[in-house]
């Protein structure tokens, strides 16, 4: 482990202005992306939707990272140039989503946990030498009756520390990613208390794994509102709750926080990102990870046609803008109405 090297790649993927965009959506759920515009998911459809977001001009100013899938990473420009080559030569680091997604937990219902840990040592290596730079593992903690239990939580923290170090040990940074889903009824206190009790067995097993923090980033959820319950918090009091939780329980050797926007609407999760940034300094940098909150607005523009390629660049450029600005709390409504 070259723990000077992983303390460096993780502090380029958070320097001030830049984020990540989390383009690793899995053959399923692209479809799924796909469907809603009616296009057909076929392996060139994908490649030259995620060919559009990557070639976006100026966007470098924006993204420090992309996050792949497996196809993507095999997969090149029309002018036959390999993505991960491709972003590294534009100034964005290139990574890779390594688990093999979320199944049930067994025994305990409701649950889930995370796949991917056989073989992972020789894929990491492989992806290492394709130009990857950092890593993704994402866990799955959903709110409940009675769940998530202790051992749900332990266990998926487990599998994370694993990753974790497997990664390091292969000159990757680790994503770690544990999401507490928005799913459910509950109210914000819920979500910031299971959250914090996720992320202390997080980080109690990544200390017991030996996994170097300094060379690692947390990707979580923001504290945020049941996505049914009634009574939905602003982004003051999602800032508000967010930072008090995690100021709590993640270590300062942590470089920084990347936020997913787990089923936010684009503009949401752009509110809510510069609510937080606006609080003030922390021990960490507060940035981005977003998959869907990036990339939904273009998906819509591009529809499939080569022709609107161009109008979704615009689309996409804007919008990693906007998170960019909401780095620093700056980031206004007016900026959308400007766009608009």
């Amino acid at each position: 482990m070259n723990k000077q090297e992983l303390e460096t790649i993780a502090r380029t993927i958070v320097q001030p202005g830049k984020g990540i965009l989390a383009a690793d959506e899995s053959t399923p759920t692209i479809q799924k992306r796909f469907a809603a515009i009616r296009v057909e998911s076929t392996p060139e459809n994908r490649r030259a939707y995620r060919e559009l977001l990557f070639t976006t001009p100026g966007s470098e100013a924006f993204i420090s990272g992309v996050i792949l899938f497996d196809e993507t990473m095999h997969q090149s420009t029309a002018q036959d140039i390999p993505f991960p080559r491709y972003l590294a030569e534009k100034g964005i680091l290139p990574g890779i989503k390594v688990d093999k997604g979320a199944k049930s937990l067994a025994g305990f219902e409701g649950e889930k946990i995370t796949e991917g840990l056989d073989g992972l040592r020789q894929r990491l290596a492989e992806y290492h030498e394709m130009g990857a730079r950092f890593a993704k593992w994402r866990a799955v903690i959903p709110i409940g009756h009675e769940i998530p239990t202790r051992f749900g939580l332990e266990a998926n923290a487990h599998a994370l520390a694993r990753y974790a170090a497997l990664c390091q040990e292969a000159g990757l940074v680790p994503i770690v990613e544990p999401e507490v889903l928005m799913d459910g009824e509950h109210d914000i206190r819920r979500c910031r208390d299971v959250t914090a009790e996720t992320l202390k067995r997080v980080y109690a097993a990544l200390f017991e794994h030996c996994v170097y923090l300094e060379g690692t980033l947390l990707k979580p959820n923001m504290v945020v509102s049941g996505k049914d319950y009634p009574i939905q918090a602003g982004p003051e009091e999602v800032a508000e709750a967010t930072l008090h939780c995690f100021r709590q329980v993640v270590p300062a050797a942590v470089p920084g926080i990347v936020f997913l926007s787990g089923g936010q609407s684009s503009v949401q999760a752009t509110q809510n990102l510069n609510a937080i940034n606006a609080m003030g300094k922390q021990p960490w940098e507060l940035s981005f990870s977003f998959g869907r909150a990036l990339q939904e607005d273009a998906l819509n523009a591009w529809q499939g046609l080569s022709a609107e390629k161009t109008n979704a660049q615009r689309v996409f450029y804007h919008r990693a803008r906007c998170n960019s600005m909401a780095r620093s709390g700056e980031y206004t409504r007016s900026m959308e109405e400007d766009a608009g």
